[in-house]
């Protein structure tokens, strides 16, 4: 289960726009270049939560997860609703926040709106995470959130903690350890089991309705050791190829978006109303 929210003192976070919705205005919270700073281990639950996650993320552990949760049957639920469940939720996995993931999500989606991007980005944006709500279904944070990789295949060292995969069964199986493992070159991410969590859960929620540019920022947009460090590009196709550039737009707007800067969702629901209105129906089957 995701943490409880905590007490932050409020920063004022917006100004008005030309359309009367307020923008949220961010100053970055540090240096490009100390974003993901692993090293640093500012929340000792970072790499408490890699150790399990690198574990327990076994090629098996993923198909039987897929089976009990796809296709999504679990409950109905509006954006909204979705959204503030995720006000109780603080992703274990990241070292540059502690804000609830709501906050996240309407960063990152203020960030996208400011700098002009496609409306289906910006709602893109605001829903990447929705997966989370997994943790309210009762998943543990390792099997929710945090860097996705590749199973039934050899570990990149590019994944994050990769020394933490030493734990994995599938660390040991004559072919998963392979460099190929089950699948075959230029297969194709889609081809791919990739470790479970909240991107594969949210794309299949929302894929009957979005753009396919859209499914595929939010199914890969916590796989970096592909988009950010250029890993197994041996399974890629070039459908992949031409789509990756759409992650990596994306990426800098979900990470450098992070501040303390607090986001007021009152204000800023109308302008986002409309928006899910526009692209989304009114409730989801999660």
């Amino acid at each position: 289960m995701g943490r409880r929210r905590r007490n932050h003192p409020q920063v004022p976070a917006t100004q008005p726009s030309r359309s009367g919705t307020p923008f949220v205005t961010t100053a970055p919270a540090k240096r490009r270049d100390a974003f993901r700073d692993y090293a640093a281990e500012a929340r000792p639950s970072v790499k408490e939560l890699y150790r399990l996650n690198h574990a327990g993320q076994t090629l098996d552990f993923v198909r039987a997860k897929k089976a009990q949760y796809l296709p999504p049957r679990t409950c109905r639920m509006s954006v909204w609703e979705a959204l503030d469940a995720l006000s109780q939720i603080v992703d274990d996995s990241d070292p540059d926040t502690d804000l609830p993931q709501l906050e996240h999500a309407l960063q990152t989606a203020e960030a996208l709106r400011r700098d002009g991007q496609p409306r289906w980005l910006i709602l893109t944006g605001l829903i990447h995470d929705l997966g989370k709500v997994l943790c309210l279904f009762g998943e543990p944070q390792w099997a929710v959130v945090g860097d996705t990789f590749p199973v039934g295949c050899a570990f990149s060292d590019a994944i994050v903690f990769p020394e933490l995969f030493a734990a994995n069964p599938d660390a040991q199986h004559p072919t998963y350890r392979t460099r190929l493992g089950i699948y075959h070159e230029g297969c194709g991410l889609d081809q791919v089991h990739l470790s479970w969590g909240h991107d594969e859960y949210l794309a299949q929620v929302v894929q009957p309705y979005l753009p396919a540019e859209a499914i595929y920022v939010i199914r890969y947009h916590s796989f970096y050791a592909a988009h950010r460090a250029g890993a197994y590009t041996w399974l890629m196709n070039d459908r992949d190829r031409a789509f990756m550039k759409w992650v990596r737009r994306f990426n800098p707007y979900d990470l450098y978006s992070k501040s303390a800067a607090r986001p007021d969702p009152i204000a800023l629901r109308p302008f986002y109303d409309a928006l899910i209105a526009e692209l989304l129906p009114p409730v989801l089957q999660w």
